[in-house]
């Protein structure tokens, strides 16, 4: 892991001590710069699902996602079809430069239970789980939640799926790593995935292989491809599960889960991870790679340091100074969240993203 990096963030973003990181780190990032050297052209694909008022907060999401990212991106979005108008005139007064493209999706689950599905959990919120039936002819996939903002490239989480093994074909992060605040450890009527369950806020796929697969599963000694078992795991389970779809994924990661590849915490931080104290360590020493403001926070005054960080990249304007327009205002913004406990650890906030610009500003540079 990258030591802690000791950075004056007004003055010396462009320096980078000589004693950055370790060997893992160094390593872990030769393979990053590999797997993207010798993938130059690969289309990053990533898919969200918007419905009721989830428009703003879906396009920060998007704006985060073209900030720092590097490849070409293919956006993916579900929404309802009243939003589908004002995203495209939002979308196509972004600067793309020929960096992005978008599809728009109607929102559609099979004929015979859509009105099950759709009211499962949150409203359209188990779009996500038809991703693989919908979107034939992609073979990887990162799907986000709304309210995921990324503070680093796209490009380096896209590629973990180089490091899945023969068996995995998906990828998310730990639904806790304190078990003493556990939700699935504590209260889940349900099988669910390791010690602590899964979060699939932020969920890396391989489609491909998805498409292919056959599950175990508790329903029938049979096993089970994706489009198969969807539809029998709802009706066993839908007395006893709380989250919806993503229960559902718990359950058939816990019969499969020499299929899932888990990500540290940095790369699907919540507010779980600092309201009770600080317990996402890997955020800690490298900063938080991607900040997921579940249960609404960046739009209340409960987490005013997610709030800060989602305001800053709603208000950055594309193509002004970063560390003038974003990095400075926001770290103000934040050390006037100390009195709370995700406050006291700002800076895990802003270690990465501070990182990110200086890289952003380096490739510049060397044109």
């Amino acid at each position: 892991r990258c030591k802690n990096l000791s950075v004056s963030f007004w003055n010396s973003y462009w320096m980078l001590p000589s004693d950055v990181c370790g060997m893992n780190c160094f390593w872990e990032a030769a393979f990053r710069y590999d797997y993207m050297k010798t993938h130059p052209s690969e289309k990053m694909h990533l898919a969200v699902v918007a419905c009721g008022e989830r428009l703003e907060e879906t396009v920060t999401m998007l704006r985060s996602a073209i900030i720092f990212s590097i490849k070409p991106l293919q956006f993916h979005i579900f929404a309802e079809d009243q939003l589908h108008e004002r995203f495209k005139d939002i979308l196509d007064d972004f600067p793309y430069e020929g960096k992005v493209n978008y599809t728009l999706y109607p929102i559609t689950f099979p004929t015979e239970s859509a009105a099950e599905w759709k009211k499962l959990f949150k409203p359209c919120a188990s779009q996500r789980l038809f991703l693989p039936l919908i979107l034939k002819n992609v073979d990887s996939l990162l799907y986000v939640d709304t309210d995921i903002l990324f503070l680093r490239p796209v490009d380096d989480i896209w590629s973990f799926l180089g490091k899945f093994n023969s068996t995995q074909i998906a990828a998310m992060a730990p639904e806790h790593e304190e078990p003493r605040i556990g939700w699935y450890n504590r209260f889940a009527r349900h099988p669910y995935y390791g010690v602590t369950g899964i979060n699939s806020g932020v969920m890396l796929m391989n489609m491909t292989r998805i498409r292919r697969k056959y599950f175990k599963n508790d329903m029938t000694p049979v096993r089970l491809q994706w489009g198969e078992i969807l539809m029998p795991l709802l009706k066993k389970y839908k007395l006893n599960i709380t989250w919806g779809d993503q229960d559902l994924l718990n359950i058939m990661f816990f019969h499969n889960p020499e299929s899932l590849y888990v990500f540290p915490c940095q790369w699907n931080y919540r507010p779980d991870h600092c309201i009770y104290g600080s317990n996402c360590k890997e955020a800690e020493e490298e900063g938080i790679f991607i900040l997921h403001g579940n249960r609404g926070v960046y739009h209340d005054d409960k987490q005013p340091t997610f709030r800060a960080v989602y305001e800053a990249i709603k208000n950055y304007s594309f193509g002004d100074d970063l560390v003038h327009s974003l990095l400075q205002p926001l770290e103000l913004e934040l050390r006037k969240t100390v009195h709370t406990y995700c406050g006291r650890v700002y800076k895990v906030f802003i270690k990465q993203l501070t990182k990110s610009i200086r890289d952003f500003y380096a490739r510049r540079s060397k044109g």
